[in-house]
């Protein structure tokens, strides 16, 4: 129980933590993802740099307000067919997968990281920010839950408003 608590502490805590924090190179120029929204308060630069980067775009108008929204990744890690490690093996592999996650994070390609709060074929949602659904199914699947069977990932094409927040 004190394990399943921690693990969704430290989930809940990377996907807290604010986006002002990352510092991951995305291109040659040295230029992060944050930093765009930063230097450049004219929505139609940001948007040039994220297409210039390979994102995906578009703007949406609703009444007065102009939303930039961005394509962003959806990973769904579900149960896989290996899940017959023993206890120790099972304990190390969690480990590793928590690095993996908290590495992705760090490095700017995931927004949103955590467990879900059942028992279910569904285990764990990552919201990736590439470029391509190719890259965030790659990095996903670099997990070393995944490399060892115990975990599968789906990846869906997720659109959101640049900038949105969780409430």
């Amino acid at each position: 129980m004190k394990k399943l608590l921690f693990l969704m502490l430290l989930g809940l805590g990377i996907s807290c933590v604010e986006n002002s924090n990352k510092d991951t190179v995305v291109n040659e120029e040295n230029e992060t993802r944050d930093s765009l929204v930063k230097k450049s308060p004219d929505m139609d630069q940001i948007e040039a740099d994220l297409k210039n980067m390979g994102y995906q775009t578009f703007k949406y108008k609703e009444g007065d307000t102009t939303y930039l929204m961005q394509q962003y990744y959806m990973v769904f890690l579900k149960a896989g067919p290996t899940r017959s490690q023993d206890s120790t093996e099972a304990a190390e592999l969690q480990k590793q997968h928590m690095a993996h996650l908290t590495r992705m994070y760090e490095e700017g390609y995931t927004s949103l990281t955590g467990p879900m709060g059942d028992d279910g074929e569904l285990r764990g949602m990552v919201l990736f920010n590439t470029a391509t659904q190719k890259e965030a199914d790659s990095l996903a699947n670099l997990d070393p839950m995944v490399k060892a069977g115990r975990l599968t990932v789906e990846v869906h094409p997720w659109w959101v408003a640049k900038g949105g927040k969780l409430k």
